[in-house]
């Protein structure tokens, strides 16, 4: 069993606030009241064992709606089943069953030792003195950080911190774990770490894992599949390789030449990115490719070329832009 959400919605009720000691006496009696839509209308499912990335830009949704999957929230409108249980019920099958990891909220205690925090969820999860040993020693292998249980989590890097917590939400071996910007603010190599960690914990456990990031080289690393939401609306739902085909198939063609070019003669080949002394950038459709780069060849002075995709980042973000198509 996996994740259905179907006609989800939520909405936020606030006040208008007027500044000033007029502003707010009126406010007393007078008081606008503003809902603010953040979830509309969105389905999708997600099967067991599958890793999606969950996408949008700063407010669109994301977080919202992993708190009501995750029964931290009511809806307003529509249903979701994960796992078969209707998350806003909070039953305590359904609790044993998900863990959430929010890169921007601790669950760990800061003056304690995470080998504290570990004991702690053990008992409310009830797991056996044994399993738990088991699980505790293979993740702090894993994750590196076997020498770092027993000390304090305030003396911890940003890095070694973010790992605890996700040795934390596994402790009780959910089925399904929703993680919410888990790489937040991380260096390089500690993002790296903990990219293997999922990949291999998903692949080992056959996790259900819904992952938010603004850092597109964890969705790539991780998910085949994303889901994006742009003001509380599902914009997309299909497999990354397929988001430059859908924006126009658009490719980028480095090219490098013996001296200057003029700027009009890089116009009528495609879109001019970038142009210097000995090269362009240029921005042509996919299907022209072969076409524009024997113009080229036997037009300019060519010294070498290059084809790459767009980048993923610009293609997602013209799906924030509402550039996508249907």
């Amino acid at each position: 069993m996996g994740i259905y959400v179907e006609h989800l919605k939520k909405d936020f009720s606030y006040y208008r606030k007027e500044t000033g000691i007029r502003g707010s006496l009126h406010n007393i009696f007078h008081r606008e009241k503003l809902i603010k839509e953040a979830v509309k209308d969105i389905s999708f499912s997600v099967e067991k064992g599958e890793m999606v990335g969950f996408l949008g830009p700063n407010g669109a949704g994301k977080t919202t709606t992993l708190k009501m999957l995750s029964g931290i929230l009511y809806p307003t409108a529509g249903r979701a089943e994960v796992d078969g249980f209707v998350p806003w019920e909070r039953k305590n099958e359904f609790k044993r069953k998900i863990s959430i990891v929010m890169g921007q909220k601790n669950q760990l205690w800061w003056d304690l030792p995470a080998s504290d925090s570990f004991y702690l969820n053990k008992c409310i999860f009830g797991v056996e003195d044994y399993a738990y040993r088991e699980v505790v020693t293979e993740l702090a292998e894993l994750l590196d950080v076997k020498d770092l249980v027993n000390v304090q989590v305030r003396r911890l890097s940003l890095g070694e911190r973010m790992k605890m917590e996700i040795l934390a939400a596994l402790i009780h071996r959910p089925d399904i774990l929703f993680l919410d910007e888990p790489t937040i603010g991380l260096d390089i190599l500690s993002q790296q770490k903990i990219r293997k960690f999922l990949k291999y914990y998903n692949e080992q456990w056959k996790t259900t894992v819904i992952i938010t990031s603004h850092y597109m080289a964890d969705i790539e690393a991780l998910c085949d599949r994303t889901v994006i939401i742009n003001q509380g609306q599902l914009v997309y739902d299909g497999e990354l390789a397929d988001i430059n085909r859908l924006l126009g198939g658009r490719k980028l063609l480095t090219v490098k030449t013996s001296g200057a070019v003029d700027e009009k003669a890089w116009t009528a080949f495609g879109t001019v990115r970038e142009i210097h002394s000995a090269g362009a950038v240029l921005e042509i459709p996919h299907e022209q490719t072969r076409e524009i780069l024997t113009a080229i060849l036997n037009g300019l002075p060519v010294e070498d070329f290059n084809v790459t995709e767009i980048p993923l980042e610009e293609s997602i973000a013209r799906f924030y832009q509402k550039e996508a198509v249907d």
